[in-house]
């Protein structure tokens, strides 16, 4: 074969060897392309994932840790503290909190059946936490503390402003005493003054102290004179410049109590109380024995029911959640008779002699088991004024004893002093046909005054109160004046 024969078949082959090279390796490609990720990035081989792997699963990231104190919940939850800084006003009420441990270590003793209701109100409402600490501000969480300017209960509802919110006071029921009822009134109230306060809490809660209008002219007038219009520049009464401070240092020693040596002794994070529907009057007395209840603890979970009888008030009773399934099972099988006692089925003292009544609501006998605290809170006085107007050096008390509930030394009735609170006019003066052992007393109504509110002020019945007022009519008008007889 000549040499140029060779040479063509040689490079015939080559070209079929190039081909079927080419062939292969475009195969090989496609093979890999149909398989591999559609990226730009170099495809490297895994050697690894040729041996069978075992699966990995993927975790949630695990949840924090639910406290297992209340305390700690709170501090969780506190919002108003940035941007504080060092603040003399704060400063000084923090202070006064390290130098008397004991308004807080008390008032968180009593707090302890309501604290843990309240907080999950407020993150229901995604609110600050520090406003649990409100009603150590407002009552030493004491659900029957009552001021001098007839705002009652936890969280210090006036007579009007509990009406607008809804908080119903009758003869035998206070809606401001209600714990349930009055948490609800005071978040929705805070949160009306945090919306009309452009999203501000220390001008919302300068305002459920002072009332808005007093805040917004303190406003206006800043703004007047060109003036910062922030809590801290506005000119408040004095009360409600250490309002705010007050809570905001009292958040402050929640958060560190050591530091100030407050001992807060911890509070289970659990529902202290259940609600259990009723559907009848009871005593609170009968219902506390049934369940086996404390009966004080019983009242002071259900303060608003002032005669310790349900009646005015909701068709339900707040008791401890230990105790719930106990009630619920003995109330399915009582009869209505075996919880309510015959002094409950009408109203007190109806039917009497006016004078008897009198009596009656003058004095007291004394029986076994009683004492002067459990006789003051029952009849409603101080145990200072029992001891004075009895003449009582000490504690002791005898079965049989009559015990004065009311002031009958010859001077007038002292006149109830507060800044928001009309002051009570007395006047020597006698009405013609009157007893002359009735001291005639000229009273000034204030807002949110009624007659029932007047006549429990002064313990008188408000039918003589109409009768002593004929032209006073139902809806009483600021600044008008009222008449009262009351005895020497």
């Amino acid at each position: 074969m000549s040499s140029s024969i060779r040479k063509s078949v040689n490079s015939d082959a080559l070209t079929r060897l190039a081909q079927a090279i080419a062939v292969a390796v475009s195969a090989t490609l496609a093979g890999c392309s149909s398989h591999a990720p559609q990226t730009e990035a170099t495809h490297t081989p895994n050697i690894a994932a040729r041996a069978k792997q075992k699966p990995i699963w993927l975790t949630e990231k695990p949840s924090p840790q639910v406290p297992q104190d209340i305390w700690e919940r709170m501090r969780q939850g506190f919002q108003l503290q940035e941007g504080l800084g060092v603040n003399p006003r704060i400063e000084q009420q923090r202070l006064w909190f390290a130098s008397n441990p004991s308004f807080l270590e008390n008032a968180g003793e009593r707090g302890s059946l309501y604290i843990h209701y309240i907080v999950e109100r407020l993150e229901e409402r995604n609110m600050p936490l520090e406003l649990a600490l409100l009603p150590v501000i407002e009552s030493a969480y004491n659900p029957m503390a009552y001021s001098r300017a007839d705002a009652v209960g936890l969280w210090q509802f006036i007579p009007s402003t509990g009406r607008y919110f809804n908080l119903r006071q009758t003869r035998f029921y206070d809606g401001r005493r209600d714990i349930t009822a009055s948490t609800t009134a005071a978040m929705d109230y805070l949160t009306r003054l945090h919306d009309m306060f452009n999203g501000d809490w220390l001008l919302a809660l300068a305002a459920y102290n002072a009332g808005e209008g007093t805040v917004s002219r303190a406003i206006e007038r800043n703004e007047k004179l060109g003036l910062p219009t922030d809590y801290w520049n506005l000119p408040l009464p004095a009360e409600t410049q250490a309002y705010v401070p007050k809570l905001l240092a009292l958040s402050q020693v929640v958060l560190a109590p050591e530091a100030y040596g407050v001992n807060l002794n911890p509070i289970a994070n659990e529902p202290y109380f259940q609600v259990v529907e009723i559907n009848q009057r009871m005593d609170l007395s009968k219902v506390a024995a049934v369940a086996n209840i404390d009966e004080d603890e019983l009242f002071q979970l259900n303060p608003a029911f002032k005669q310790r009888t349900t009646i005015d008030g909701p068709q339900h009773l707040l008791v401890p959640t230990s105790k719930a399934q106990l009630l619920t099972a003995s109330l399915q099988t009582m009869r209505p008779d075996e919880l309510i006692s015959p002094r409950s089925l009408k109203p007190v003292f109806e039917g009497a002699d006016p004078s008897e009544v009198a009596k009656l609501k003058r004095a007291y006998r004394v029986k076994r088991g009683d004492n002067l605290g459990s006789i003051a809170k029952a009849n409603k006085v101080e145990v200072k004024d029992l001891q004075r107007w009895n003449k009582l050096t000490g504690k002791n008390l005898k079965v049989g004893q009559t015990l004065v509930m009311q002031d009958t030394s010859k001077r007038a009735p002292a006149a109830r002093k507060s800044g928001r609170v009309n002051t009570v006019v007395a006047s020597n003066s006698k009405s013609k046909g009157k007893d002359d052992s009735a001291q005639q007393t000229q009273y000034k109504v204030k807002r949110g005054d009624t007659l029932y509110v007047v006549a429990k002020r002064f313990n008188v019945e408000m039918q003589h109160l109409k009768r002593w007022n004929p032209g006073a009519g139902k809806a009483l008008k600021p600044g008008q004046m009222l008449t009262v007889y009351q005895p020497h």
